[in-house]
Order: C-alpha cells, then sequence, then structure tokens
C-alpha cells in the first residue's frame, strides 16, 4: 500500500487556493486529488494547481469517494465540527482550519470520533510544525533565559472595510478571538508547555462579534497579556522574558507573508543573537507533518487535545467583559 495520501478539499475558499492547495500539491507524501465546489470557476483555479483534479458537486459525495484519503477543510468556521465528522464517519483522515470547533466541549465530540474512527484528526495550526517556534520551544526549555517571568503576544490586522468577510459575520463564528486569538494563546502554551491558571479580558464588540480583546493572564511560572484585533493596523509578535534574557519572534504567525521569521535574542549586555528563517514554508511542513502522522510514521505535533486547550481559552476570553460599539 502506498504511503501517499490522497487529500480532497471541501470547498473553494481563498485561503486554500493561496496557500493549501500549493501545500498540498508541492507536499512530499500528499498528492492534491480533488475538490467538492458548485463553482465551475473556482474549481478551475485549482486546476491550475493539478491539472487532473477530480471535481465534485457536493461535500457528501468527496468525503465518500474512494479516490481520497484525507479531507482538508477550509469552511467557514461554524461548519467544521459538522464536516470533522461527517469525514471522520466516512474513514477519512482530517485536516481541518482553526478553530476546529466554536467551543472546547466540542472538541470531545471529534476526539470521540477520531478515536472510534483511527483515522487522524487534527486543527491546522501550522507554526508548530515551523523551525522558527520548535526552536523557541527548545530556547524556553534550556534555560537559556533563566528563569521565565513574562510572555505577551500581538495579533492584528483591519478588515473593517470587508463587511462581507466571514470574520465580520458572527453567525459564521466571526470575530477576532476565534480567529486569530487560537495563534496569540495557542503558540505560547505550545512554547511553554504550560497552561493558563487565570485569565481575564476586555473585549470591543460590533454588531456581537469582538473586534478588539485584551487578555492579561497567568501560567503557572510566569504572567501573560496578548491583545488580537481585526480593526488596527497590522501587527504579530510574541515575547519571553525571563531572568538572563529576552526572546522575541519577529512575524510568528505568517511567516514570509507578514515578513521574515526570525527570533532575535537578547541576553548578557550587548550580547544580541539572530535567527533567521528564509524560504520556509510552514504550510508545506504541515501537509508533510500530517501525512507522516496519517501513515504512522510519528506522533502529531498539534493533537486534538492540544487545540481544545487553545479553545478553553478563548472561550474563557470570550465570556469577558465588553464594551459595545454602534
Amino acid at each position: 500500500m502506498s504511503d501517499i495520501v490522497r487529500f480532497g478539499i471541501l470547498g473553494a475558499a481563498n485561503f486554500a487556493r493561496r496557500q493549501m492547495a500549493p501545500a498540498i500539491h508541492s507536499a512530499t507524501g500528499a498528492t492534491l486529488t480533488a475538490i467538492a465546489t458548485r463553482t465551475a470557476e473556482k474549481a478551475n483555479t485549482f486546476k491550475d494547481i493539478q491539472p487532473d483534479l477530480q471535481v465534485f458537486d457536493d461535500y457528501e459525495a468527496l468525503i465518500s469517494s474512494d479516490l481520497i484519503d484525507a479531507v482538508y477543510i477550509p469552511l467557514p468556521n461554524h461548519l467544521h465540527v459538522e464536516w470533522s465528522l461527517k469525514a471522520l464517519k466516512a474513514g477519512k483522515h482530517v485536516l481541518c482550519e482553526k478553530p476546529m470547533a466554536m467551543r472546547a466541549a466540542d472538541y470531545d465530540d471529534l476526539i470521540a470520533a477520531r478515536d472510534d474512527s483511527g483515522k487522524l484528526a487534527a486543527e491546522a495550526f501550522m507554526i508548530v510544525h515551523h523551525p522558527q517556534w520548535i526552536k523557541a520551544r527548545e530556547i524556553l526549555a534550556d534555560g537559556t533565559l533563566g528563569e521565565l517571568l513574562h510572555a505577551d503576544a500581538y495579533f492584528s490586522f483591519n478588515n473593517a472595510s470587508d463587511v462581507d468577510n466571514i470574520r465580520n459575520q458572527p453567525g459564521m463564528g466571526g470575530g477576532g478571538l476565534r480567529d486569530i486569538g487560537v495563534y496569540a494563546f495557542g503558540s505560547v502554551r505550545y512554547a511553554t508547555g504550560q497552561e493558563p491558571v487565570e485569565l481575564t479580558s476586555r473585549l470591543v464588540s460590533e454588531q456581537d462579534f469582538d473586534t478588539m480583546a485584551w487578555m492579561q493572564g497567568r501560567f503557572p511560572g510566569f504572567g501573560y497579556q496578548a491583545m488580537v484585533s481585526t480593526r488596527m493596523a497590522k501587527r504579530q509578535a510574541v515575547t519571553f522574558q525571563g531572568t538572563k534574557g529576552v526572546m522575541t519572534l519577529s512575524a510568528p504567525f505568517n511567516a514570509g507573508v507578514f515578513d521574515q521569521a526570525e527570533i532575535v535574542l537578547d541576553l548578557a549586555e550587548g550580547d544580541r543573537r539572530i535567527l533567521r528563517y528564509p524560504g520556509v514554508n510552514q504550510y508545506v511542513l504541515q501537509v508533510e507533518a500530517f501525512c507522516r502522522a496519517a501513515n504512522g510514521h510519528e506522533s502529531y505535533a498539534w493533537p486534538l487535545e492540544q487545540a481544545r486547550g487553545t479553545q478553553a481559552m478563548i472561550d474563557t476570553a470570550l465570556a469577558g467583559e465588553r464594551i459595545a460599539t454602534e
């Protein structure tokens, strides 16, 4: 039996066309086999990547097809659980965009379905496959920074003018926390291996979805602050501050798109070290890691249990104090 994982994509999302379809096509161990969409024009843009792509006109037909082994799901947030469960029931591996669920409790159903099916189901939290974050985790573990005392994370962009964007649609799981809170929370959890013991938040809301959120909290060994917004200029950075040094990650979430991924270490007086990661495609690395795990060659770096922990933080933050705007 071949170890090549044949992928089908549910829906012709722009992100799938720009990033994940090319990544699946380029990844070792994967092949882009099919897409489900009723729009021929959209399907044709994917055929620019894979000319012999099989096109299905509905999602059910794709997930039941013997042509594919795994389903990639870039649908709006509120559809993630439904179609992940259907794909697992059909005997397919599942790689689903983040957040994979709308609340932490939904992960319990996903975990049970994963275990019952014997298939791999994972949230597409691609940064854990990038060498920038793998190295950051190593640095925190080896004591280079001394005792970690504080971490902060920032992620913002402005999509106020894009009123039809699903991120501005509360019924589709929109809002800043559900869209990018996963990064501000999940990155720190992954790098430190710790879980929060306290979290408070203050949110600005428009039409029942959050557009800005400020978080403050505490992990067992360090303090934590974060900000996410879909109404502010582009910014992203994560900083870890210890007793012996400071580590800052530039472009920690959209490496190669926002900027080049770097780790800046400020240690003893005047001792600054910069680690750079040019030309790394974290989406390709994610697909390759998924394929190895699906074939039983290694464990997956971001299992559903980890994704559930991040969603629990999002749930807590969403319950915080809200400032309504017109």
